[in-house]
């Protein structure tokens, strides 16, 4: 038998109901049109906490309050759901054109302003970025997920937009700095980057920036 499921406006079946029906029971507010936001929500924190291969599906159907089955049916696998929870809280491309408007000779200030604001002093999107650095680190096969995310659709669209040239490579040098950067400080935390301000982050890291984008590079 297949029942309408009222939240998300899909079909579950039985086995997907009753898993529903006995979380209501133990307390969860039923009819809760939060349940995929709850499930990624307890994926973000469990990536982030556990690590890619510590994590379970299981475990975070439990936190979340749901059946594993519709874990599943909303997100399929689990490198599925990884993906799904670390996705930007913006639109690369919006970013990467924001960065690129404006003097060429600021881009590295604007670029690194960007990451520390809008993603290391933001707790949620720290988390993802934490959670991505160490599954990647695991789980080799998620390494394309980061150069997409950070390199192809942010990094090399500004690169090419202010006109540099080789601006993959210049690309991969910046998100050499920025993912060093996250990873020292938030999860190695080095201690003279945690002690630092985000506004003296931006003043010590930017120039270095702006010299990988627009400097002189030795490259044949």
């Amino acid at each position: 038998m297949v029942k309408r499921d009222e939240a998300g406006g899909h079909e579950v079946g039985d086995d997907e109901a009753r898993g529903a029906e006995s979380t209501a029971r133990r307390g969860r507010r039923p009819g809760a049109s939060t349940t995929r936001d709850e499930i990624l929500a307890a994926a973000r924190r469990q990536f982030a906490e556990l690590g890619f291969r510590r994590t379970s599906v299981r475990a975070i159907a439990r936190e979340a309050g749901v059946d594993p089955k519709l874990v599943g049916h909303w997100f399929g696998g689990k490198a599925e759901l990884f993906v799904a929870s670390v996705q930007l809280p913006f639109s690369p491309r919006e970013l990467a054109d924001r960065i690129a408007q404006g003097d060429p000779d600021r881009v590295g200030e604007r670029l690194v302003t960007a990451l520390v604001h809008g993603v290391l002093e933001d707790p949620a999107a720290r988390g993802r970025g934490i959670a991505l650095l160490r599954a990647v680190a695991t789980e080799p096969q998620l390494a394309p997920l980061l150069r997409r995310l950070v390199v192809a659709e942010v990094l090399t669209p500004v690169a090419r937009a202010i006109g540099a040239d080789h601006a993959e490579v210049r690309a991969s040098l910046v998100a050499s700095q920025m993912v060093g950067l996250l990873m020292m400080r938030h999860v190695v935390e080095l201690g003279p980057l945690v002690e630092r301000g985000p506004d003296e982050l931006v003043a010590l890291v930017a120039p270095t920036v702006q010299r990988y984008l627009t400097g002189e590079l030795p490259l044949a």
